[in-house]
C-alpha cells in the first residue's frame, strides 16, 4: 500500500505543479496586448473620422442650399431687370411716337 500512497502523493504534487504553470507564452501575451491597443486606437480613429466626415456633410448639404438660394435670387433679378429693360424700351418707343407726331 505504501506504493499507492506514494504514487498518490507524488500525482498530486504533480498535479499541483501543472495548476501552478503558467501556459501562457510572455511574449504572445505583449504582442496580444499590442493588437488589443493598435485596434482600440485604430476604433478611435474611426470615430474620429466618422465625425469628422458627418460634419462634413452637412456643410456640404448647407453650402448646396444656399447656392441654390443664391441662384434663385440671382433668377429673379435678372428677370426684374428684364422687366425694367422692357418697360424702359416702352417708355422709348412711346416718346420716339411723340416725337415723331411732333415732327410732321
Amino acid at each position: 500500500m505504501k506504493t499507492f500512497s506514494e504514487k498518490e502523493k507524488k500525482l498530486n504534487t504533480s498535479l499541483q505543479k501543472l495548476k501552478d504553470l503558467n501556459l501562457v507564452n510572455p511574449s504572445q501575451n505583449k504582442q496580444t496586448e499590442y493588437l488589443i491597443d493598435q485596434k482600440n486606437q485604430l476604433e478611435i480613429e474611426k470615430n474620429q473620422l466618422e465625425t469628422k466626415y458627418k460634419l462634413l456633410m452637412e456643410n456640404y448639404q448647407k453650402l448646396k442650399d444656399r447656392i441654390k438660394r443664391q441662384d434663385l435670387e440671382q433668377k429673379n433679378k435678372e428677370m426684374m431687370f428684364n422687366e425694367k429693360i422692357d418697360e424702359l424700351n416702352q417708355e422709348t418707343d412711346i416718346l420716339i411716337e411723340e416725337i415723331d407726331k411732333w415732327q410732321t
